[in-house]
């Protein structure tokens, strides 16, 4: 075996992405509640950078509305005033109590003896984010060592956890929490209704106990005649019981964390301007903080006076700072670019609604506005506009689609009509159909067929299943 080895000289070209492009993109891409995090995130590591006050002359963004621009270097602080800087960041929300964390404190105030405590706290660690405790109990047991810390009582056994465990799900709210499966939830929610004119009829309440503890399979798949059968009740009696069980929840736990989660923010607003007969659009930017360089930092840079090193410091934290409000900017022209080219397109989806949807490519707007189709994706990625028709994710309005077949006598052919607008079609299908006789979706697919709509059925059932819109046999009502 021999080895060789020998130079080669190859010519090829490689395109790499500089750090401020990388970062432009990045900051094209964020939705606004994302922007706002790195925002406060770079005001506080950057020194250089602060928060800039209301000019009397604000910038505008051609429909009469203003936005912030890197302004030109400003007044350092005098002594005594307000830091906006500071205030900015005291203004941000604090982080809401997790689960464990409002359970551990319900169950802080429970009267039970010590023991029981503090297998009860190990109880609520073990809980999943919904509340659940899919730890077998047997295996929260064996984690409850070592021996010493229990005393001379013992390590607690799988039967002293289980009467724990009834503790928890006894004493605290919302009912539901730490069951072990549906059942247990549904039924712990049903022990726990209300007293007095808010309690429902004991018999109904049975009729529920019953159909949850040994048919639940059965009227999760709409299986009523079934279990008419099998339990010997009527299907009016089997209703009554169903219609209590709407008032169930199978995560009851999430009531506790729901309010801590934010709602969408829409980073563009679309409103009808009745005399001019035409949409506008700006951006919904005014909850970010209007960040610009300090003036004392850029003068520390020019100052031959300072030290080196630290001159140095701080002109990189102001390249630093221009590169981000650079790409914010830039970010601020693109989207409001494309969510206008958006309202000219789909003018339609606004006058009239979801099923005036047209085909739109992202090819077409990116043309139109002069730039790569890669930015106008990335420009349209998790962000919303709110329009008089609600709030629509951004991406909805580009999608493909197909041209329609002419419906009735003398039409000249169909028109284009993009999948969402198809999805809104059969919705219409199907809310309006005899829910004692739902559709198939071969039915469906012939139905659409019948408005000019021409699709494959597997295409309706994926369309069905994306609407969250259950097979024909689970919408049958008796």
């Amino acid at each position: 075996m021999r080895f060789e080895t020998s130079q080669h000289m190859r010519l090829g070209q490689q395109m790499k992405l500089a750090p401020r492009m990388i970062q432009s993109m990045e900051i094209l891409q964020m939705p606004l509640d994302e922007l706002q995090e790195r925002l406060e995130r770079e005001l506080e590591s950057n020194p250089t950078l602060e928060i800039a006050e209301p000019e009397p002359e604000a910038v505008m963004d051609g429909l009469g509305r203003s936005f912030s621009e890197p302004g030109p270097y400003t007044r350092a602080r005098v002594s005594g005033e307000r830091d906006a800087k500071q205030d900015a960041m005291n203004a941000a929300p604090a982080r809401g109590e997790s689960l464990q964390e409002q359970l551990r404190h319900q169950w802080s105030l429970v009267d039970v003896d010590e023991r029981t405590k503090r297998i009860g706290n190990a109880i609520i660690g073990h809980l999943e984010t919904d509340g659940y405790l899919r730890t077998p109990v047997a295996a929260v047991a064996e984690k409850l060592g070592p021996a010493e810390v229990w005393g001379a009582a013992g390590v607690p056994g799988e039967p002293e956890v289980e009467r724990a465990l009834q503790a928890v799900q006894l004493f605290l709210e919302p009912a539901g929490v730490a069951a072990r499966d549906v059942r247990e939830c549904l039924l712990l929610q049903l022990d726990a209704l209300g007293e007095g004119e808010d309690r429902p009829d004991p018999t109904v309440v049975g009729h529920a106990k019953t159909l949850i503890a040994r048919h639940l399979d059965d009227l999760m798949k709409n299986r009523l005649p079934r279990v008419a059968e099998r339990t010997g009740l009527s299907l009016a009696e089997i209703k009554s019981a169903l219609e209590l069980m709407r008032r169930l929840s199978l995560a009851p736990a999430k009531q506790l964390v729901e309010e801590n989660v934010a709602g969408i923010i829409p980073d563009a607003i679309v409103e009808y301007d009745p005399d001019a007969d035409r949409y506008i659009a700006y951006l919904n930017d005014a909850r970010l903080p209007n960040l610009r360089i300090n003036q004392e930092y850029a003068r520390l840079a020019r100052d031959r006076a300072v030290a080196t090193r630290d001159r140095e410091f701080v002109r990189t934290n102001l390249a630093n700072a221009q590169w981000l409000l650079d790409a914010v900017n830039q970010r601020r022209g693109t989207l409001l670019r494309v969510v206008r080219a958006v309202v000219e397109r789909q003018r339609d989806f606004f006058d009239q609604g979801p099923q005036a949807l047209r085909p739109l490519p992202m090819s077409e707007v990116a043309e139109a506005i002069g730039v790569h189709v890669a930015t106008v994706s990335r420009a349209v990625a998790d962000k919303h506009i709110a329009t008089p028709r609600g709030v629509v994710p951004l991406r909805k309005f580009f999608s493909g689609g197909l041209s329609t077949k002419a419906t009735g006598d003398g039409g000249e052919g169909g028109e284009e009509m993009a999948w969402e607008a198809i999805k809104v079609a059969l919705r219409d299908v199907i809310d309006a159909e005899d829910k004692a006789k739902p559709l198939s979706d071969d039915h469906l697919t012939l139905e659409l067929k019948r408005r000019g709509i021409e699709i494959a059925r597997r295409t309706v059932a994926k369309y069905r299943d994306q609407l969250g819109i259950p097979p024909a046999r689970l919408r049958k009502t008796f």
